[in-house]
């Protein structure tokens, strides 16, 4: 059976996290009808604490929606030296950092504060001090906002199937390199 599922899963073009990693999943439930899927995963042997940081995932995606439409996505291939890439999660917790705790913009995964750097056609998400939000083509959706002590869980998915481009290869582990050096 688990051959068929790695044919299935090859074949549909998805691949598991990096052997040895663990996956997680989660949901965001934003104001107005808006919502985002995603997932991630990283390699827990490699770890020095019980936070997870941007520099430590392996795979990445979100997918935004409202209501049943789907208004955007990103994932961690279409990572670039001016994206705002921010992420902290709590490994005790099985849960992302949000505000009132001592980091100011826990998340920040392809949007800034304002909204205004997500790339024209893009999408993003952001929890700071003011709110958790979306932000679709360079703009903040105010609608999608709620309160940044929302609290953010992921649970544990070793078989979440990521898109190819939600996972660093040989030449994304550069370009990561590249992108924490210029931040």
């Amino acid at each position: 059976m688990r051959f068929f599922i790695a044919v299935l899963v090859g074949l549909l073009g998805a691949s598991p996290a990096i052997s040895g990693d663990v996956a997680y999943r989660f949901t965001w439930q934003g104001a107005n009808g808006y919502h985002m899927t995603g997932g991630m995963s990283f390699d827990p042997d490699s770890l020095s604490g019980p936070l997870v940081l941007d520099s430590d995932v392996t795979c990445f995606e979100i997918n935004g929606f409202k209501g049943d439409e789907h208004i955007g996505r990103w994932a961690l291939g279409q990572l670039q030296p001016e994206t705002t890439w921010r992420l902290h999660f709590l490994r005790s917790k099985d849960a992302f950092v949000v505000e009132g705790g001592p980091i100011q913009m826990p998340q920040a995964w392809n949007m800034n504060g304002r909204g205004d750097d997500c790339g024209a056609g893009g999408f993003g998400f952001n929890l700071g001090s003011f709110a958790q939000d979306l932000c679709k083509d360079n703009t903040l959706i105010v609608d999608s906002q709620v309160s940044p002590f929302q609290t953010l869980p992921a649970e544990r998915d070793d078989n979440y199937a990521f898109p190819p481009d939600a996972c660093l290869g040989p030449a994304l582990l550069s370009l990561r390199g590249a992108v924490e050096e210029g931040a």
